[in-house]
Protein backbone atom coordinates (compact mmCIF):
# COMPACT_ATOMS: atom_id res chain seq x y z
CA UNK A 1 0.00 0.00 0.00
CA UNK A 2 1.37 3.38 -0.99
CA UNK A 3 2.24 6.26 1.63
CA UNK A 4 -0.36 8.71 0.68
CA UNK A 5 -3.05 5.71 0.33
CA UNK A 6 -2.26 5.14 4.03
CA UNK A 7 -2.09 8.30 4.96
CA UNK A 8 -5.73 8.77 3.67
CA UNK A 9 -6.94 5.55 5.80
CA UNK A 10 -5.57 6.28 9.25
CA UNK A 11 -8.32 8.10 11.12
CA UNK A 12 -7.32 10.43 14.13
CA UNK A 13 -9.17 8.97 17.12
CA UNK A 14 -10.11 11.37 19.79
CA UNK A 15 -10.59 10.69 23.58
CA UNK A 16 -13.99 11.24 24.54
CA UNK A 17 -12.88 13.19 28.10
CA UNK A 18 -15.46 14.10 30.31
CA UNK A 19 -15.48 17.43 32.13
CA UNK A 20 -16.56 18.79 35.59
CA UNK A 21 -16.51 21.18 38.17
CA UNK A 22 -14.67 20.13 41.03
CA UNK A 23 -15.52 20.35 44.59
CA UNK A 24 -13.08 22.39 47.26
CA UNK A 25 -14.03 24.19 50.40
CA UNK A 26 -11.38 27.15 50.38
CA UNK A 27 -8.78 29.17 48.34
CA UNK A 28 -5.11 29.21 48.50
CA UNK A 29 -2.78 30.78 46.35
CA UNK A 30 1.04 28.28 47.73
CA UNK A 31 3.16 27.29 45.28
CA UNK A 32 1.71 24.38 43.38
CA UNK A 33 2.69 20.91 42.55
CA UNK A 34 0.31 18.27 40.61
CA UNK A 35 -0.86 15.69 43.22
CA UNK A 36 0.00 11.69 42.90
CA UNK A 37 -2.56 9.28 44.07
CA UNK A 38 -0.82 8.71 47.12
CA UNK A 39 -0.89 12.43 48.26
CA UNK A 40 -4.58 11.64 49.17
CA UNK A 41 -5.99 10.25 52.37
CA UNK A 42 -8.18 8.20 50.31
CA UNK A 43 -7.86 5.48 47.38
CA UNK A 44 -11.72 6.20 46.59
CA UNK A 45 -11.74 7.46 42.97
CA UNK A 46 -15.04 8.64 43.07
CA UNK A 47 -13.61 11.37 46.33
CA UNK A 48 -10.25 11.84 44.56
CA UNK A 49 -11.82 13.35 41.57
CA UNK A 50 -13.62 15.83 43.06
CA UNK A 51 -9.69 17.71 42.61
CA UNK A 52 -10.08 17.19 38.86
CA UNK A 53 -11.59 18.91 35.92
CA UNK A 54 -10.66 16.18 33.35
CA UNK A 55 -10.99 12.40 33.17
CA UNK A 56 -10.74 9.94 30.29
CA UNK A 57 -12.94 7.25 32.01
CA UNK A 58 -15.69 9.44 33.41
CA UNK A 59 -16.24 10.50 37.22
CA UNK A 60 -15.67 8.18 38.68
CA UNK A 61 -12.28 7.43 36.62
CA UNK A 62 -11.61 4.04 35.58
CA UNK A 63 -8.14 4.52 37.17
CA UNK A 64 -6.24 7.64 38.76
CA UNK A 65 -4.18 8.38 35.28
CA UNK A 66 -7.41 8.48 33.57
CA UNK A 67 -7.92 12.07 35.50
CA UNK A 68 -6.31 15.24 33.98
CA UNK A 69 -5.52 18.88 34.93
CA UNK A 70 -5.79 18.84 38.90
CA UNK A 71 -6.83 22.35 40.59
CA UNK A 72 -7.67 21.21 43.80
CA UNK A 73 -4.72 20.03 45.96
CA UNK A 74 -6.10 16.72 48.57
CA UNK A 75 -6.38 19.17 51.51
CA UNK A 76 -9.89 20.46 49.24
CA UNK A 77 -8.42 24.11 48.70
CA UNK A 78 -8.57 25.26 45.12
CA UNK A 79 -5.03 26.40 43.98
CA UNK A 80 -4.68 29.66 42.19
CA UNK A 81 -1.63 28.51 40.66
CA UNK A 82 -3.08 25.34 39.71
CA UNK A 83 -5.52 26.82 37.39
CA UNK A 84 -2.93 29.03 35.81
CA UNK A 85 -1.49 25.82 35.22
CA UNK A 86 -3.85 23.99 33.54
CA UNK A 87 -4.70 26.78 31.55
CA UNK A 88 -1.67 27.51 30.10
CA UNK A 89 2.05 25.71 29.97
CA UNK A 90 3.63 22.63 29.74
CA UNK A 91 1.19 20.87 31.35
CA UNK A 92 -2.21 22.51 30.76
CA UNK A 93 -5.09 22.03 28.80
CA UNK A 94 -3.08 22.65 25.75
CA UNK A 95 -1.19 20.10 26.16
CA UNK A 96 -4.11 17.69 25.62
CA UNK A 97 -3.39 16.18 22.04
CA UNK A 98 -6.68 14.05 21.72
CA UNK A 99 -8.75 16.44 23.26
CA UNK A 100 -11.76 17.78 20.76
CA UNK A 101 -11.72 21.88 20.57
CA UNK A 102 -15.27 22.24 21.91
CA UNK A 103 -14.18 20.55 25.41
CA UNK A 104 -10.83 22.32 25.17
CA UNK A 105 -12.71 25.50 25.16
CA UNK A 106 -15.06 24.38 27.64
CA UNK A 107 -12.10 24.09 29.90
CA UNK A 108 -10.77 27.01 29.74
CA UNK A 109 -13.93 28.76 30.07
CA UNK A 110 -14.56 27.04 33.40
CA UNK A 111 -10.74 27.51 34.63
CA UNK A 112 -11.21 31.36 33.81
CA UNK A 113 -14.56 31.81 35.54
CA UNK A 114 -13.22 29.83 38.34
CA UNK A 115 -10.22 31.86 38.26
CA UNK A 116 -12.31 35.15 37.86
CA UNK A 117 -14.90 34.13 40.68
CA UNK A 118 -12.46 32.93 43.55
CA UNK A 119 -9.02 35.14 42.87
CA UNK A 120 -10.76 37.85 40.85
CA UNK A 121 -7.75 37.65 38.59
CA UNK A 122 -8.23 37.02 34.66
CA UNK A 123 -6.39 33.98 33.25
CA UNK A 124 -8.11 34.36 29.85
CA UNK A 125 -6.31 34.87 26.48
Amino acid sequence: MGFLLWCSLVQVVMTEYELHEPEYSGTTTEAWDSPQEEDFDTDDLSEIDDNFVLSSSGFPPDNFTDLKLPVVAPDGTLNENALQSAHGGGHSVEAIDDLEDDTKQDVKNLLEDLSQEEFDADIGD
